[in-house]
């Protein structure tokens, strides 16, 4: 029989396609929401690597954050590749770094995570809105720019993300 979470993985992956240059909204969380990137060491280590060009070729993240217990992020998917081995490539990668610098026993991350191909009526802008303003709405800042673990490849200044209104 399988278990619950088994079946929630299954549905996340109904439908789902890989499309080489289709925009995505990706979400992932840890192991069980446990809050791991509380710790500055780990966060750090962690936006390093999923921020890391060379481990998102052939795909890019355009832009992401990194909450205490999950990442999301805007990816523009490569070519040869699909969604599901570029989010279990970067998925790996973070949790071998992170986990020789923190040994738990659990995994980093589930084994599921979740997309929104973005439609041609939908606004990079706003997604990119949504992405970088979680940690205001969860309380953790009161002003974006005082949250270290977000970038958008389009945002260089304060203006810029002012402009984002």
């Amino acid at each position: 029989m399988l278990s619950i979470p088994t079946l929630g993985h299954q549905r996340l992956r109904q439908g789902r396609r890989s499309l080489p240059g289709q925009l995505y909204l990706l979400t992932t969380v840890t192991w069980q929401r446990k809050r791991y990137f509380l710790d500055t060491d780990l966060a750090r280590l962690a936006a390093r690597l999923l921020s890391s060009e060379e481990h998102w070729h052939p795909s890019r993240c355009l832009a992401w954050v990194l909450m205490p217990d999950h990442w999301h992020g805007l990816v523009e998917l490569g070519t040869d590749q699909s969604l599901g081995t570029t989010m279990q490539r970067i998925k790996g990668i973070s949790a071998r770094h992170v986990g020789l610098q923190h040994r738990h026993a659990q995994p980093l991350w589930t084994k599921g995570f979740h997309d929104h191909a973005l439609r041609n009526d939908e606004s990079v802008r706003d997604v990119t809105k949504y992405i970088i303003a979680n940690p205001l709405r969860a309380g953790l800042v009161a002003n974006v720019m005082d949250y270290p673990y977000w970038d958008a490849c389009f945002l260089h200044t304060a203006a810029d993300l002012q402009a984002l209104g």
